[in-house]
């Protein structure tokens, strides 16, 4: 895709931005999306425990059915994610289902053998739970098939995470579909948008988002990459954009800038800016590395965009701006190191929080300076991380795929306040919803509370 251009000058200063309310008033006990009421990963209330383990703050804990890293979210009493339940219809593995498993290398953050194809028929299921107890309250099938090609195995072939605004839920499974629920569990709409081919087979995994009356679809793959906005009343697609990228896994986030909304995505080429209404690509900038993974966020009038495979990108690029701002001071700061490859990062108050690729091992700046606080800081007993961090009650909890997790306190200078560790493994980000904090591992669900 050719660039738009040299930057045009700044058509209005921006003094803040915001991310898009289309979740209502999250208030104390909502978790709508993936990262949180405002897509930072932070929450605006609440108060979980800092110390839990198998025997200790367990308000309860359930099996799960299937397998997937769908992320939680939550609304008043319900919690979302989705799953892929293995069916006992087995059938041979078709010629025509792709495969790369003699093919070296390994998912986005991880090592180990190539995807192989499936040779089973999946239900690709909606789940909600009762919020109290962990109980199913419904279990939807949104489709029952055998995946056209597999994938690595960090991966799941439930990695999309739901988004709900209270009346309705949205869960996309890509190749599978895109589904809209109520809260219910009444089915009001399906849109296929096609098949798509990753690279390598890895696999799929970027998450729908709201914006006003449109939800927003990223899919990029290998051969054909589109960016989708549907009528998230009626799955009507409002408008399609091609997009020059390869595969990647980055969630859009949609912000306000001069009453104007518009959709970010992050990826390798370019971060772009489009118009929700029209498409149009507002602004674009390159300078990421390649498997593009972290969602964007956005505060103090900047987005804030990072990758960390086979390089380290950090850029904070000022809203407000228009054309390609690639290498132009509309990037307000930039960081060249230790920038996180799978976790998305945390933006809470004024401070950035991430990871240096998927260790444990940890960074914090002042987002609207670009200030240092600390670099490079690991954290004592964990390992490898996926799940993003979160942050609530001037703490920021990191979970590792080990089911060790660290509570840091929410300051300028380092601190651990809790060090604590489960018997299940975590690559889904943890929710939190007043004073209850929900842990979605590979075998169990579990709500941390007093």
């Amino acid at each position: 895709m050719n660039r738009l251009g040299a930057m045009t000058i700044i058509i209005a200063l921006v003094t803040a931005a915001m991310s898009v309310d289309v979740y209502g008033e999250s208030g104390n006990n909502n978790w709508p999306t993936w990262r949180g009421p405002d897509s930072t990963g932070a929450a605006k209330n609440g108060n979980p425990p800092i110390s839990w383990s198998e025997t200790e703050n367990i308000k309860w804990k359930v099996k799960l059915p299937g397998e997937g890293s769908s992320s939680p979210i939550v609304w008043e009493d319900k919690i979302f994610f989705l799953t892929a339940v293995e069916t006992d219809k087995k059938v041979a593995t078709d010629p025509n289902t792709e495969s790369q498993q003699n093919q070296p290398g390994g998912r986005p953050g991880g090592r180990g053998p190539m995807s192989v194809p499936p040779k089973a028929v999946y239900k690709f299921d909606v789940v909600c739970m009762n919020r109290k107890n962990g109980e199913i309250v419904w279990q939807k099938t949104a489709r029952e098939e055998l995946p056209h090609e597999g994938h690595q195995p960090n991966n799941t072939y439930a990695s999309y995470s739901p988004v709900t605004d209270g009346k309705y839920v949205w869960a996309s499974f890509g190749s599978r579909g895109v589904h809209c629920y109520d809260m219910d569990g009444n089915h009001k709409w399906s849109r296929d948008l096609g098949k798509m081919k990753t690279r390598m087979a890895f696999g799929e995994g970027s998450s729908p988002a709201l914006a006003g009356d449109a939800l927003i679809v990223v899919m990029d793959q290998e051969g054909g990459s589109f960016i989708y906005v549907l009528n998230k009343d009626t799955g009507e697609i409002i408008w399609k954009k091609a997009r020059d990228e390869g595969t990647m896994w980055a969630t859009p986030i949609a912000v306000d800038v001069n009453d104007k909304t518009q959709v970010i995505t992050n990826a390798t080429n370019f971060v772009r800016s489009y118009d929700v209404k029209t498409g149009d690509i507002i602004w674009q900038c390159s300078g990421q590395t390649a498997s593009v993974i972290p969602c964007p966020v956005s505060g103090f009038g900047k987005v804030y965009c990072m990758s960390g495979f086979r390089g380290s990108a950090l850029l904070a690029i000022e809203l407000g701006h228009t054309g390609d701002l690639s290498d132009s001071n509309a990037i307000s700061w930039q960081v060249k190191e230790a920038t996180p490859y799978v976790p998305s990062p945390l933006l809470y108050g004024d401070k950035l929080y991430f990871c240096s690729v998927n260790k444990a091992i940890i960074s914090c700046y002042q987002a609207e300076t670009g200030k240092t606080n600390f670099v490079k800081q690991p954290l004592e007993g964990m390992n490898e991380i996926f799940a993003s961090p979160v942050g609530v009650a001037d703490r920021v909890y990191f979970v590792g795929r080990d089911g060790v997790a660290a509570v840091i306190k929410k300051s300028d200078k380092f601190e651990v306040l809790a060090t604590n560790k489960l018997d299940d493994k975590f690559d889904a980000s943890p929710a939190i919803a007043g004073d209850e904090l929900f842990l979605k591992g590979k075998e169990n669900i579990y709500c941390i509370a007093k």
